[in-house]
């Protein structure tokens, strides 16, 4: 996966992709950009855009508003808002054109750049909406929690339907949706833990498309696609489990998995990933890296303290920064003399909750195919999972509930174009 957005590195690593059959306006874009990264250039109508961008994650998407092309430039920018939301786009175009101009800012398009100017501004135009965009990017997509187990039994699964559940209702409790989330709504449970499939059996349901079959539809993926092929259960919980046939797994590669995952959170306000007990620990790494959080569940026994101080050591040697990560002690007996200060200790890792050992009434509960936290509300595990979920939408709603702010250079180049245009057609 490429660096963060909101920062572009120095070393040239990024893509960007430029709609435009202009030659010279692509020798300048690539040109301006030389130091930053490398620019793909592509047809005007783009047929293979999508396949483009799921293969190099490009950083941001210029669109040529040349007056030969507008048109064809605004339908492609209206398909890229629809299809990938989240992608930054540019026009690029010359301000000796303003039917060009006004063409792109009738279209929505996050920025201009002006191929008759500095290639410096162009440059710095981009850095500015990059940074732009990074620091509203909590605002403008939903947050991913990675539940991590070194192996199964550790809960890991109870403890993500369990989330799932009660954060889908606290959505619906909430009065007003938070400013730019009109387009995503609710929770989404992947159920990619081990024992497979755990997440539809506690909850009760059946799903015939798993996350193969998501990674395999990722350039199909929008709102009515996930509508009827994800299964939902009856509380609107959306679930995307692992295939019935595990080898199937093999047949996808880890960068799509994530950017399957990273897609989603287009669409819902959380997910509840769940990797308890997952194996391949390059995906659960990949994962981690994009997820806002990242929790690891451990309980009490030798076994799980070990096996998850060896899997915090796997994630380590791939690169990933452990301290992003927090501790959930679960299945917690005081009576044992191993506190869970001792194990955040242990594994070097801050403490973030305790979830009290309720082993016998979740059994009850899952035996008659119920889940305790719906019907035990004030049963100690019901209580603790609530105050998580809480804490969780708190901190995601307080980091990117204030709406974004217009960019001043770009009302400014707005206001131009439009007086611009106005006095030509007065004229």
């Amino acid at each position: 996966m490429n660096a963060p957005r909101d920062s572009i590195p120095e070393t040239g690593t990024e893509t960007y992709l430029f709609a435009s059959s202009n030659g010279s306006h692509i020798t300048w874009l690539t040109d301006a950009l030389g130091r930053l990264g490398s620019v793909v250039a592509l047809g005007p109508d783009a047929k293979s855009i999508d396949e483009r961008i799921a293969l190099l994650s490009p950083a941001a998407i210029f669109i040529d508003f040349s007056f030969d092309h507008s048109a064809e430039a605004a339908q492609l920018q209206q398909r890229l808002k629809r299809d990938w939301p989240m992608l930054p786009v540019l026009a690029a175009g010359s301000s000796t054109e303003p039917a060009a101009m006004l063409a792109a800012l009738r279209a929505g398009v996050d920025d201009f750049i002006d191929t008759a100017a500095s290639p410096l501004e162009a440059v710095s135009t981009l850095r500015a909406l990059l940074e732009r965009r990074g620091n509203l990017q909590g605002g403008t997509r939903g947050c991913t929690l990675a539940l991590l187990g070194a192996r199964a039994g550790l809960g890991v699964s109870t403890l993500a339907t369990s989330m799932a559940m009660v954060l889908n209702d606290q959505l619906g409790q909430a009065p007003v949706r938070p400013p730019g989330r009109s387009a995503r709504h609710g929770v989404a449970l992947l159920d990619l833990g081990l024992p497979a499939r755990d997440g539809l059996l506690y909850l009760d349901t059946e799903s015939s498309f798993s996350f193969v079959d998501g990674v395999r539809n990722l350039r199909r993926l929008d709102q009515t696609l996930l509508h009827t092929a994800l299964a939902h259960h009856a509380s609107g919980i959306a679930v995307l489990p692992l295939p019935v046939s595990l080898t199937q797994i093999r047949e996808i590669s880890h960068a799509d998995s994530v950017a399957l995952i990273k897609r989603l959170s287009d669409f819902f306000d959380f997910q509840i990933a769940d990797l308890g007990g997952f194996s391949t620990i390059d995906f659960v790494a990949q994962t981690v890296r994009e997820a806002q959080h990242g929790w690891v569940v451990c309980d009490q026994s030798i076994g799980g303290i070990v096996s998850t101080a060896s899997m915090l050591k796997e994630l380590r040697t791939r690169g990933v920064e452990t301290e992003r990560l927090s501790l959930v002690v679960n299945k917690f007996d005081s009576h044992v003399g191993l506190s869970a200060k001792d194990i955040a200790e242990r594994l070097e890792l801050p403490l973030r909750h305790i979830l009290p050992a309720r082993g016998t009434q979740l059994l009850a509960a899952a035996s008659r195919g119920e889940m305790l936290i719906r019907t035990a509300r004030n049963d100690p595990y019901s209580q603790a999972v609530s105050g998580l979920a809480r804490s969780l939408r708190h901190e995601y709603m307080s980091a990117s509930g204030e709406p974004p702010a217009k960019d001043p250079r770009w009302v400014t180049l707005m206001s131009q174009i439009t007086g611009f245009w106005k006095s030509s057609s007065q004229g």
